[in-house]
């Protein structure tokens, strides 16, 4: 990763397709409001779990006042029992993008859900292949260790990517296998993206460890003060299913532990927070591998 930065030029962010990316609690939401208010801007969320309704606090969704002068898109778009992929998101992005600009407004893309923005800036189209119920069953009744050794045998280029515990993947590779009778791997072409790349810029914010870290701890302290329990407890109160995929998400998966009885209160904090800081480890993996990305020191980000 390059060296950090203290600063962005704005005039070097006019008629620029942005996209601001960085480990979750390093600031990125404030830093695109303020951005936005600046170039006259649209934020486009990137964050896969910000578009169910309902799902507020757990997301650090941008409150109602928070989004206040600012259009933001792709947010509250979802009941948490309807299905939203990186397909979708990249659909929608490069949608919005140019009905933005067409406004005379910068779109600004922000978030921290690495698949959806490396799909977004290196063009892999995935398959329009819609989750089918009855091949998912199937494919339930198997242990973790047995389906990924059935993708082994089927595609073995998807085993180089999904980790051998990621039962979601797993199933969702061998699922588009089933439907399509085509590896996933072989779907997921990469296409040209030379138009994209002149356009945009992208800006990422990081912070060192321990402050990234303290972070973390405080907003998982704010986060159960705001009231997450009660936000999950009203969700299941509605009917939803503690085992839809919105609610394997980092937070909510945590609080239905809790509520089962499993693990106490505190015990629940504790892994919340452990599993936060070991989840903007993994964002880092990904970010890192992003070209020509602009790193900002994120104590510091006047513009």
């Amino acid at each position: 990763m390059s060296t950090l930065k203290n600063t962005v030029d704005l005039k070097s962010l006019k008629e620029k397709n942005i996209i601001i990316l960085g480990p979750t609690a390093a600031g990125k939401t404030k830093y695109a409001i303020d951005l936005a208010k600046k170039l006259d801007g649209e934020i486009i969320s990137a964050d896969s779990m910000q578009v169910y309704r309902g799902m507020d606090i757990g997301t650090a969704k941008p409150t109602i006042k928070d989004r206040e002068g600012v259009p933001h898109h792709l947010i509250d778009i979802k009941n948490p029992d309807e299905e939203w992929t990186v397909s979708d998101f990249v659909e929608d992005a490069n949608r919005l993008e140019p009905e933005i600009m067409a406004r005379n407004k910068t779109p600004i893309i922000v978030g921290g859900t690495g698949l959806y923005l490396w799909s977004l800036v290196n063009g892999f189209s995935f398959p329009l292949v819609s989750a089918d119920e009855k091949v998912r069953a199937e494919l339930e009744k198997f242990t973790t260790p047995q389906l990924y050794q059935k993708l082994k045998e089927i595609d073995s280029k998807s085993c180089e990517k999904i980790h051998q515990n990621d039962r979601k993947r797993i199933i969702r590779a061998l699922e588009v296998y089933e439907l399509t009778g085509n590896p996933i791997s072989q779907i997921q072409k990469r296409e040209s993206r030379k138009k994209r790349t002149e356009s945009q810029i992208l800006i990422g914010l990081n912070l060192p460890r321990e402050i990234l870290y303290e972070k973390i701890n405080l907003r998982v302290d704010n986060m159960i003060e705001k009231g997450l329990v009660d936000e999950v407890k009203g969700l299941l109160e509605k009917g939803y299913s503690k085992n839809l995929r919105s609610f394997q998400a980092l937070g909510y998966k945590e609080v239905i532990t809790y509520l089962k009885g499993t693990w106490t209160k505190e015990k629940m904090i504790e892994e919340l927070k452990k599993r936060t800081r070991n989840f903007a480890r993994r964002q880092m993996t990904w970010f890192r591998r992003f070209e020509g990305v602009l790193w900002i020191e994120a104590n510091n980000t006047s513009h």
